[in-house]
């Protein structure tokens, strides 16, 4: 057993024998929060499989929307009028957990440092979130889908595999991601490499004509590859990204395996149902006591290559066989 998984397995054991009548009383509030997607996915069966995994493993810790949990959930339609407000609004409405799920964690640190707050984000320590990985202090824990900036150049290296004449490739990015952690890593990577980069910018969140405008930018540079930037966009848009890169008929490279299901080309994904099971254990762990001080912010360990043959055979690309050996999902 990992030592993270232990110690975030006693953290839970330990709250439950202190304050497991918590969850046998009154019912306990979890606030959701996605700057990025619309609140109707935020359920148990939604277009989203994720939330599915999160509320399925609350219910087998116990927690039951409707029985002995109340949940508010604020997407983009109450996020209207800037993360700002809409942090200052979840605070005030006093839920005894905030899970926010992509950027948009520290408006909500500005709002409380009281309410217990877990993050399902990118690197937290590059954000300022916290200090420290196994001992986060504050009111923060959570689950991050980042290795650090090595995963860029991983991306990189595997479309160039694929796609060899990539001689510019376009990087379809949030504009906070790219003036951040991200952004500074995708350069450093593209310069290790001399791979000439283009970033194609879209705002937070995006809309269809944000990514249209983003993609049709791509070929107007010159790039004749393109990688895009996970972030919670991404997923409920992925047909759109999908057919508008189709149609440029550039190769591209993707952090989410729903985009090559929707028939993207290749992705280098996280785990994202086990970071959401992960973000799931970390909230029943605060609603039996626990501090989420106490809890190791967990860090993603693995990822997954998975190619879509058809869409490689409708650019005219070749598979590398080591590519196909390596990859864990292949659409035919």
């Amino acid at each position: 057993m990992k030592r993270r998984d232990f110690l975030a397995g006693a953290i839970s054991v330990a709250a439950g024998s202190r304050l497991s009548a918590q969850t046998s009383g009154a019912s306990r509030r979890l606030a959701i929060c996605s700057l990025g997607e619309s609140s109707a996915l935020m359920r148990g069966r939604s277009d989203n499989r994720y939330y599915g995994v999160l509320f399925d493993e609350l219910r087998r810790l116990g927690h039951v929307e409707g029985k002995n949990l109340v949940v508010g959930r604020y997407g983009k339609e109450q996020a209207a009028s800037g993360p700002a407000a809409l942090a200052a609004e979840v605070v005030r409405s006093a839920p005894d957990v905030i899970y926010v799920v992509g950027p948009g964690t520290q408006f909500f640190m500005r709002e409380t440092d009281k309410i217990p707050i877990v993050a399902l984000t990118a690197d937290p320590i590059a954000q300022g979130l916290i200090t420290n990985m196994a001992r986060p202090g504050g009111n923060i824990t959570g689950a991050s889908i980042d290795t650090g900036p090595a995963i860029h150049g991983k991306r990189l290296a595997l479309l160039r595999e694929m796609f060899p004449a990539m001689s510019k490739l376009a990087c379809l990015v949030a504009r906070d991601q790219w003036g951040g952690a991200a952004g500074g890593a995708l350069r450093a990577a593209s310069e290790q490499v001399n791979m000439p980069l283009v970033s194609v910018l879209v705002e937070f969140p995006t809309n269809e004509a944000g990514f249209r405008n983003a993609i049709a930018e791509a070929s107007r540079q010159g790039a004749n590859a393109i990688m895009v930037v996970d972030n919670p966009d991404t997923v409920p848009n992925r047909a759109l990204i999908v057919d508008l890169i189709a149609a440029a008929r550039l190769p591209a490279i993707y952090g989410l395996f729903e985009l090559v299901e929707a028939g993207g080309l290749m992705a280098y994904s996280f785990d994202l149902a086990d970071l959401s099971k992960r973000a799931a254990q970390n909230i029943d762990a605060i609603l039996r006591g626990a501090s989420p001080g106490d809890i190791p912010f967990y860090q993603n360990i693995r990822y997954e290559l998975s190619i879509n043959l058809k869409t490689a055979n409708a650019l005219g690309l070749t598979v590398p066989p080591t590519l196909l050996v390596a990859a864990e999902k292949v659409v035919e």
